[in-house]
Protein backbone atom coordinates (compact mmCIF):
# COMPACT_ATOMS: atom_id res chain seq x y z
CA UNK A 1 0.00 0.00 0.00
CA UNK A 2 1.41 3.45 -1.33
CA UNK A 3 1.97 6.18 0.98
CA UNK A 4 0.53 9.69 1.32
CA UNK A 5 3.62 10.88 -0.03
CA UNK A 6 4.47 8.79 -2.89
CA UNK A 7 0.59 9.34 -4.47
CA UNK A 8 1.61 12.99 -4.03
CA UNK A 9 5.34 12.84 -6.09
CA UNK A 10 3.11 10.64 -8.62
CA UNK A 11 0.63 13.09 -8.99
CA UNK A 12 2.75 16.02 -9.39
CA UNK A 13 4.86 13.86 -12.64
CA UNK A 14 1.43 13.62 -14.27
CA UNK A 15 0.41 17.53 -13.92
CA UNK A 16 4.23 18.07 -15.03
CA UNK A 17 3.61 15.77 -18.72
CA UNK A 18 0.50 17.11 -19.37
CA UNK A 19 1.48 21.00 -19.44
CA UNK A 20 4.06 20.02 -22.68
CA UNK A 21 1.19 18.27 -24.02
CA UNK A 22 -0.94 21.36 -23.69
CA UNK A 23 1.49 24.06 -24.95
CA UNK A 24 1.62 21.58 -27.86
CA UNK A 25 -1.96 21.11 -29.00
CA UNK A 26 -2.16 25.00 -28.01
CA UNK A 27 0.34 25.68 -30.59
CA UNK A 28 -0.60 23.59 -33.32
CA UNK A 29 -3.81 25.40 -32.91
CA UNK A 30 -2.39 28.27 -33.62
CA UNK A 31 -0.96 27.28 -36.27
CA UNK A 32 -3.29 26.11 -38.16
CA UNK A 33 -5.74 29.18 -37.56
CA UNK A 34 -2.83 31.17 -39.19
CA UNK A 35 -2.05 29.45 -41.86
CA UNK A 36 -5.97 28.69 -42.45
CA UNK A 37 -6.16 32.74 -42.63
CA UNK A 38 -3.52 33.47 -44.71
CA UNK A 39 -4.91 30.88 -47.20
CA UNK A 40 -8.27 32.55 -47.07
CA UNK A 41 -6.58 35.69 -47.51
CA UNK A 42 -4.72 34.66 -50.71
CA UNK A 43 -8.30 33.14 -52.17
CA UNK A 44 -9.56 36.38 -51.49
CA UNK A 45 -7.03 38.29 -53.08
CA UNK A 46 -6.68 35.98 -56.03
CA UNK A 47 -10.94 36.27 -56.37
CA UNK A 48 -10.65 39.94 -56.26
CA UNK A 49 -8.20 40.38 -58.86
CA UNK A 50 -9.64 37.93 -61.46
CA UNK A 51 -13.11 39.79 -60.75
CA UNK A 52 -10.83 43.92 -61.83
CA UNK A 53 -9.44 41.89 -64.37
CA UNK A 54 -12.79 40.38 -65.83
CA UNK A 55 -14.11 44.22 -64.97
CA UNK A 56 -11.53 45.86 -66.86
CA UNK A 57 -11.39 43.66 -69.91
CA UNK A 58 -14.99 43.09 -69.91
CA UNK A 59 -14.76 39.02 -70.73
CA UNK A 60 -16.17 37.66 -67.77
CA UNK A 61 -13.47 34.62 -68.12
CA UNK A 62 -9.45 34.24 -67.74
CA UNK A 63 -8.34 37.04 -69.49
CA UNK A 64 -5.90 35.00 -71.89
CA UNK A 65 -6.71 31.27 -72.85
CA UNK A 66 -4.87 28.88 -74.36
CA UNK A 67 -6.43 29.50 -78.06
CA UNK A 68 -5.60 33.40 -76.97
CA UNK A 69 -1.87 32.37 -76.20
CA UNK A 70 -1.21 30.40 -79.48
CA UNK A 71 -2.76 33.37 -81.73
CA UNK A 72 -0.80 35.68 -80.02
CA UNK A 73 2.71 33.96 -80.52
CA UNK A 74 1.55 33.08 -84.23
CA UNK A 75 0.89 36.97 -84.46
CA UNK A 76 4.55 37.75 -83.27
CA UNK A 77 6.16 35.23 -85.38
CA UNK A 78 4.38 37.35 -89.02
CA UNK A 79 5.24 40.32 -86.79
CA UNK A 80 8.92 39.74 -86.99
CA UNK A 81 8.30 38.01 -90.51
CA UNK A 82 7.04 41.50 -91.87
CA UNK A 83 9.70 43.45 -90.01
CA UNK A 84 12.49 41.31 -91.51
CA UNK A 85 10.88 41.86 -95.14
CA UNK A 86 10.77 45.44 -94.21
CA UNK A 87 14.41 45.52 -93.47
CA UNK A 88 15.43 43.82 -96.79
CA UNK A 89 12.89 46.09 -98.54
CA UNK A 90 14.82 48.84 -97.21
CA UNK A 91 17.73 47.44 -97.72
CA UNK A 92 17.05 47.08 -101.71
CA UNK A 93 15.78 50.49 -102.14
CA UNK A 94 18.86 51.90 -100.59
CA UNK A 95 21.18 49.62 -103.19
CA UNK A 96 19.10 51.39 -105.93
CA UNK A 97 16.85 48.29 -106.83
CA UNK A 98 13.97 49.16 -108.94
CA UNK A 99 12.25 47.30 -111.95
CA UNK A 100 12.28 49.39 -115.76
CA UNK A 101 9.81 52.00 -115.69
CA UNK A 102 7.84 51.22 -112.59
CA UNK A 103 5.28 52.90 -111.20
CA UNK A 104 4.43 54.48 -108.11
CA UNK A 105 0.45 54.11 -106.28
CA UNK A 106 -0.32 57.79 -105.65
CA UNK A 107 -3.75 57.57 -103.75
CA UNK A 108 -6.16 55.94 -106.06
CA UNK A 109 -3.93 57.42 -109.45
CA UNK A 110 -0.62 55.08 -110.47
CA UNK A 111 2.24 57.13 -112.41
CA UNK A 112 5.27 55.90 -114.33
CA UNK A 113 8.38 56.68 -112.53
CA UNK A 114 9.96 59.62 -114.71
CA UNK A 115 12.91 58.33 -116.59
CA UNK A 116 15.25 61.42 -116.32
CA UNK A 117 14.94 64.53 -114.39
CA UNK A 118 17.07 67.29 -116.73
CA UNK A 119 18.46 70.45 -115.15
CA UNK A 120 19.59 73.05 -117.64
CA UNK A 121 22.46 75.31 -115.19
CA UNK A 122 21.51 78.70 -115.91
CA UNK A 123 22.07 82.08 -114.45
CA UNK A 124 21.05 86.05 -114.36
CA UNK A 125 21.55 87.48 -118.36
CA UNK A 126 21.25 84.35 -120.02
CA UNK A 127 17.31 84.64 -121.23
CA UNK A 128 18.85 84.10 -124.82
CA UNK A 129 20.09 80.85 -124.31
CA UNK A 130 17.16 79.40 -122.37
CA UNK A 131 14.75 81.17 -125.17
CA UNK A 132 16.98 79.20 -127.77
CA UNK A 133 16.74 76.12 -125.96
CA UNK A 134 12.79 76.52 -125.41
CA UNK A 135 12.33 76.58 -129.11
CA UNK A 136 14.86 74.42 -130.22
CA UNK A 137 14.35 71.19 -127.98
CA UNK A 138 12.90 71.96 -124.39
CA UNK A 139 9.26 73.22 -125.32
CA UNK A 140 7.22 75.03 -123.58
CA UNK A 141 3.61 75.05 -121.93
CA UNK A 142 1.56 72.22 -123.35
CA UNK A 143 4.58 70.94 -125.65
CA UNK A 144 6.86 70.64 -122.18
CA UNK A 145 3.83 69.05 -120.24
CA UNK A 146 3.78 66.48 -122.92
CA UNK A 147 7.27 65.43 -123.14
CA UNK A 148 7.19 64.94 -119.21
CA UNK A 149 3.76 62.45 -119.62
CA UNK A 150 4.45 60.72 -122.94
CA UNK A 151 8.71 60.42 -122.79
CA UNK A 152 9.49 60.62 -118.45
CA UNK A 153 11.32 63.27 -119.21
CA UNK A 154 11.53 66.59 -116.91
CA UNK A 155 13.37 69.27 -117.92
CA UNK A 156 13.90 72.36 -115.93
CA UNK A 157 16.29 75.68 -115.84
CA UNK A 158 17.86 75.78 -112.55
CA UNK A 159 18.97 79.00 -111.24
CA UNK A 160 19.90 80.82 -107.87
CA UNK A 161 19.14 83.78 -105.98
CA UNK A 162 20.97 87.54 -106.22
CA UNK A 163 22.75 88.53 -103.49
CA UNK A 164 21.32 91.51 -103.18
CA UNK A 165 17.52 89.40 -102.70
CA UNK A 166 14.63 90.91 -104.32
CA UNK A 167 16.48 93.21 -106.81
CA UNK A 168 15.65 93.54 -110.27
CA UNK A 169 17.63 90.13 -111.09
CA UNK A 170 15.65 88.34 -109.01
CA UNK A 171 12.73 90.25 -110.01
CA UNK A 172 13.16 89.24 -113.64
CA UNK A 173 13.97 85.70 -113.00
CA UNK A 174 10.37 85.70 -110.78
CA UNK A 175 8.63 86.89 -113.98
CA UNK A 176 10.35 84.70 -116.56
CA UNK A 177 8.99 81.57 -114.15
CA UNK A 178 5.62 83.39 -114.33
CA UNK A 179 5.42 82.80 -118.00
CA UNK A 180 7.04 79.68 -118.43
CA UNK A 181 7.07 77.43 -115.06
CA UNK A 182 10.10 75.69 -116.45
CA UNK A 183 12.25 76.84 -113.47
CA UNK A 184 14.12 75.05 -110.36
CA UNK A 185 14.98 78.47 -108.66
CA UNK A 186 17.30 77.49 -105.66
CA UNK A 187 16.18 79.79 -103.18
CA UNK A 188 19.19 79.08 -100.30
CA UNK A 189 22.00 79.96 -103.11
CA UNK A 190 23.61 83.08 -104.44
CA UNK A 191 24.47 82.98 -108.00
CA UNK A 192 28.18 83.21 -108.73
CA UNK A 193 30.64 81.61 -111.06
CA UNK A 194 32.63 80.32 -108.39
CA UNK A 195 29.80 79.16 -106.58
CA UNK A 196 28.94 76.51 -109.79
CA UNK A 197 30.06 73.48 -108.06
CA UNK A 198 27.65 73.73 -104.93
CA UNK A 199 24.83 74.89 -107.70
CA UNK A 200 24.78 71.44 -109.14
CA UNK A 201 24.89 69.77 -105.86
CA UNK A 202 21.82 71.49 -104.55
CA UNK A 203 20.61 70.93 -107.89
CA UNK A 204 20.46 66.60 -107.66
CA UNK A 205 19.64 67.01 -103.87
CA UNK A 206 16.89 68.95 -105.14
CA UNK A 207 15.24 67.40 -107.61
CA UNK A 208 15.69 63.76 -105.86
CA UNK A 209 14.08 65.23 -103.17
CA UNK A 210 11.14 66.39 -105.50
CA UNK A 211 10.76 63.92 -108.38
CA UNK A 212 11.49 60.25 -107.80
CA UNK A 213 13.07 59.40 -111.46
CA UNK A 214 15.17 56.36 -112.63
CA UNK A 215 18.22 59.22 -113.26
CA UNK A 216 19.30 63.11 -113.57
CA UNK A 217 21.41 64.73 -116.12
CA UNK A 218 23.11 68.56 -115.61
CA UNK A 219 23.29 70.26 -118.98
CA UNK A 220 25.33 73.59 -119.73
CA UNK A 221 22.40 76.67 -121.21
CA UNK A 222 24.46 76.51 -124.05
CA UNK A 223 24.40 72.80 -125.26
CA UNK A 224 21.37 71.18 -127.54
CA UNK A 225 20.06 68.15 -126.47
CA UNK A 226 18.43 65.56 -128.74
CA UNK A 227 16.26 64.21 -126.18
CA UNK A 228 14.69 61.34 -128.00
CA UNK A 229 18.71 59.90 -128.19
CA UNK A 230 18.98 60.34 -124.71
CA UNK A 231 15.85 58.69 -123.89
CA UNK A 232 17.01 55.57 -125.32
CA UNK A 233 20.56 55.56 -124.18
CA UNK A 234 19.54 55.86 -120.40
CA UNK A 235 17.02 53.39 -120.92
CA UNK A 236 19.74 50.97 -121.76
CA UNK A 237 21.00 51.34 -118.14
CA UNK A 238 18.14 50.86 -116.20
CA UNK A 239 19.57 47.51 -114.89
CA UNK A 240 22.71 49.21 -113.57
CA UNK A 241 21.68 50.50 -109.68
CA UNK A 242 24.42 52.83 -109.20
CA UNK A 243 25.85 54.33 -112.59
CA UNK A 244 27.46 57.24 -113.82
CA UNK A 245 27.46 58.35 -117.51
CA UNK A 246 29.20 60.54 -119.48
CA UNK A 247 31.75 61.80 -121.57
CA UNK A 248 34.52 60.58 -119.31
CA UNK A 249 38.07 62.86 -119.38
CA UNK A 250 40.77 63.43 -116.83
CA UNK A 251 42.06 66.71 -117.65
CA UNK A 252 44.88 68.99 -116.38
CA UNK A 253 45.15 70.43 -112.86
CA UNK A 254 46.31 73.78 -113.02
CA UNK A 255 48.38 75.60 -109.91
CA UNK A 256 48.46 78.83 -111.69
CA UNK A 257 46.31 81.29 -109.88
CA UNK A 258 46.08 83.61 -112.40
CA UNK A 259 44.60 80.74 -115.18
CA UNK A 260 41.27 80.40 -116.34
CA UNK A 261 40.64 76.87 -115.03
CA UNK A 262 42.76 77.22 -111.92
CA UNK A 263 42.62 74.36 -109.20
CA UNK A 264 43.31 76.12 -105.30
CA UNK A 265 43.81 72.64 -104.58
CA UNK A 266 45.76 71.14 -106.73
CA UNK A 267 48.01 69.98 -104.56
CA UNK A 268 45.73 66.86 -103.52
CA UNK A 269 45.21 65.58 -106.99
CA UNK A 270 48.26 62.99 -107.28
CA UNK A 271 50.90 63.90 -109.60
CA UNK A 272 49.18 67.61 -109.59
CA UNK A 273 49.19 67.28 -113.34
CA UNK A 274 45.82 65.28 -113.71
CA UNK A 275 42.76 64.94 -112.13
CA UNK A 276 40.75 61.52 -111.47
CA UNK A 277 38.37 60.16 -114.23
CA UNK A 278 35.08 62.16 -114.34
CA UNK A 279 31.95 63.01 -116.83
CA UNK A 280 32.75 66.14 -118.81
CA UNK A 281 30.32 69.13 -117.21
CA UNK A 282 28.58 69.73 -120.56
CA UNK A 283 26.12 67.23 -119.89
CA UNK A 284 26.53 64.32 -117.55
CA UNK A 285 23.67 61.61 -115.94
CA UNK A 286 23.52 59.74 -112.51
CA UNK A 287 21.61 57.25 -111.43
CA UNK A 288 18.40 57.75 -108.82
CA UNK A 289 21.06 56.13 -105.93
CA UNK A 290 23.26 58.46 -106.77
CA UNK A 291 21.11 61.59 -106.59
CA UNK A 292 19.55 60.16 -103.20
CA UNK A 293 23.68 59.60 -102.17
CA UNK A 294 24.34 63.14 -102.57
CA UNK A 295 20.76 64.55 -100.94
CA UNK A 296 21.51 62.63 -98.22
CA UNK A 297 25.39 63.60 -97.74
CA UNK A 298 24.88 67.25 -98.60
CA UNK A 299 26.01 68.85 -96.14
CA UNK A 300 29.84 66.68 -96.02
CA UNK A 301 30.21 66.60 -99.64
CA UNK A 302 34.04 68.50 -100.78
CA UNK A 303 33.00 70.81 -103.68
CA UNK A 304 36.24 71.28 -105.63
CA UNK A 305 36.52 74.58 -108.34
CA UNK A 306 34.66 72.71 -111.16
CA UNK A 307 31.46 71.46 -110.99
CA UNK A 308 32.24 67.98 -113.28
CA UNK A 309 35.44 67.21 -111.25
CA UNK A 310 33.43 67.68 -107.57
CA UNK A 311 30.60 65.33 -108.70
CA UNK A 312 33.31 62.99 -110.07
CA UNK A 313 35.05 63.49 -106.81
CA UNK A 314 31.98 62.35 -104.47
CA UNK A 315 31.68 58.58 -106.31
CA UNK A 316 35.64 58.06 -106.01
CA UNK A 317 35.10 55.98 -102.84
CA UNK A 318 31.40 54.59 -103.71
CA UNK A 319 30.80 50.95 -105.83
CA UNK A 320 29.77 52.69 -108.83
CA UNK A 321 29.47 51.48 -112.28
CA UNK A 322 31.48 54.66 -114.44
CA UNK A 323 29.97 54.42 -118.38
CA UNK A 324 32.26 56.55 -120.92
CA UNK A 325 29.51 57.28 -123.41
CA UNK A 326 31.03 58.79 -126.64
CA UNK A 327 27.40 60.32 -127.40
CA UNK A 328 27.61 62.65 -124.69
CA UNK A 329 30.74 64.29 -125.75
CA UNK A 330 28.90 67.17 -127.06
CA UNK A 331 32.14 68.88 -128.82
CA UNK A 332 32.69 66.04 -131.17
CA UNK A 333 31.19 64.55 -134.38
CA UNK A 334 30.65 61.01 -133.02
CA UNK A 335 27.69 58.86 -134.49
CA UNK A 336 24.53 59.42 -133.02
CA UNK A 337 25.52 62.46 -130.83
CA UNK A 338 23.06 63.35 -127.95
CA UNK A 339 24.33 66.62 -127.96
CA UNK A 340 25.84 69.45 -129.25
CA UNK A 341 27.34 72.69 -127.58
CA UNK A 342 27.27 76.04 -129.43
Amino acid sequence: MQSRGSSTRLSGMTYRSRIPTLLLFMSATFSTIYVAGRLWQDAESRVYLIKELDRITGLGQSAISVDDTLKIIACREQHKKLSALQMELAAARQEGFSSKLSTEIDGTNSKKRPLAVVGILTSFGRKGNRDAIRKAWMGTGAELKRMENEKGIVVRFVVGRSANRGDSLDKSIDSENRQHNDFIILDNHVEAAEELPKKAKLFFSHAADKWDAEFYAKVNDDVYVNIDALGAALTAHLDKPRVYIGCMKSGEVFSDASHRWYEPDWWKFGDKKSYFRHASGELYVISRALAKFISINRSILRTYAHDDVSVGSWFLGLDVKHVNEGKFCCSSWSAGPICAGV
